[in-house]
């Protein structure tokens, strides 16, 4: 299992990214979150197999939020301690 943290920036607040985030994240084997940055990024974090991730990552760009993405940071996380359950928004 991967664990990766996204930063997306751009015009990613106020035009339902995080909701179509979690809404996309039902048609993958993926967990984690989604949540606004005060500094108007959207942060994800996500867990499953990599090939999992890179084809959530993809359906995530080819859809209609898509275009709304400026500019993406990828890193590499550690699993919370607490553990990731399904697809939630923070």
């Amino acid at each position: 299992m991967e664990v990766r943290r996204y930063f997306f920036e751009g015009r990613v607040q106020g035009v339902g990214f995080r909701y179509s985030t979690r809404q996309l994240a039902k048609g993958f084997d993926v967990t984690g979150w989604v949540r606004n940055l005060p500094d108007g990024r959207v942060e994800m974090l996500i867990a499953g197999e990599s090939q999992e991730l890179d084809e959530f990552l993809e359906e995530i760009h080819d859809s209609p939020i898509g275009h709304h993405i400026r500019e993406q940071e990828q890193h590499a996380a550690e699993m919370p301690q607490e553990g990731l359950a399904g697809f939630v928004i923070c």
